[in-house]
């Protein structure tokens, strides 16, 4: 059964369409990499498919609800993890978690108890009660990557969710993904890291100005564009081929 189905999507701003006729379905329990350059759409598809953006052409499904018309209902079973987000510095990890928690209708202690526990696993424990102004990049993405996880969502939207995360954090983090992938969760995540994309995924799109231009597992990706990583096939079929001239070319500049 599809639990995320897109038919017909696009959107556009001031006339310009950032996605073109996207028409794609998923079924849960996948773990299903979105790729592109910047500018491709990704952000935006995510945005439409978590009922952040609901002016759209075409029909979006997600968990057998509308997008539009059930989009409340929708964020109360996913998880959406932006790459940044608006964390209230003013609060500590605690207090932001116990905001959050309650927003998705959860009882007091559990969220206290959730909250503290899964802190911990994730090395702030020690910072559950210090203001977020003076946390860094990689531990504010801790406490949103929990915040968007506590409440044991069915479906999970991720936008480049490794963002400033530290090695062994990343490492934590895409054993947390296998797990809930296991557990029959649905995974729905953009990166621009590609051997993590390509080591996770069960299937990969890959966006290019706004329209797919391939779907499918990496073996028949790396078939179609007979090349031996996800970082060969993403050059080969968004047809940028010119790093190495490109990179030639800015050394060049500097040792003028």
């Amino acid at each position: 059964m599809s639990v995320i189905t897109i038919d017909s999507l696009f959107k556009q701003y001031s006339g310009n369409y950032v996605l073109k006729n996207i028409s794609l379905s998923f079924n849960a329990g996948q773990i299903i990499g979105y790729i592109g350059p910047n500018g491709a759409g990704k952000s935006t598809t995510i945005k439409i498919l978590a009922g952040i953006i609901g002016d759209f052409e075409g029909n979006v499904g997600v968990l057998g609800m509308d997008v539009r018309k059930d989009s409340l209902a929708i964020k109360q079973k996913i998880g959406y993890i932006p790459e940044n987000a608006a964390l209230y510095e003013v609060l500590t990890p605690e207090e932001y978690l116990n905001f959050i928690g309650r927003l998705y209708g959860m009882e007091k202690e559990v969220v206290k108890k959730k909250s503290i526990e899964l802190l911990h696993l994730f090395d702030l424990g020690a910072k559950a009660d210090q203001r977020m102004s003076g946390f860094s990049k990689g531990m504010r993405q801790k406490v949103l990557l929990i915040s968007g996880l506590m409440h044991n969502p069915e479906i999970i939207f991720l936008d480049e969710p490794l963002s400033g995360l530290d090695a062994n954090a990343v490492i934590l983090v895409k054993e947390i993904l296998l797990q809930l992938k296991k557990a029959g969760k649905t995974i729905f995540y953009s990166s621009h890291i590609m051997d993590v994309v390509e080591k996770l995924s069960d299937r990969i799109v890959i966006i290019n100005k706004g329209e797919v231009i391939a779907d499918g597992t990496f073996e028949t990706l790396s078939e179609k564009a007979s090349s031996g990583t996800l970082e060969n096939i993403f050059t080969a079929l968004t047809g940028n081929q010119e790093h190495e001239s490109t990179a030639g070319a800015f050394i060049s500049i500097l040792n003028d």
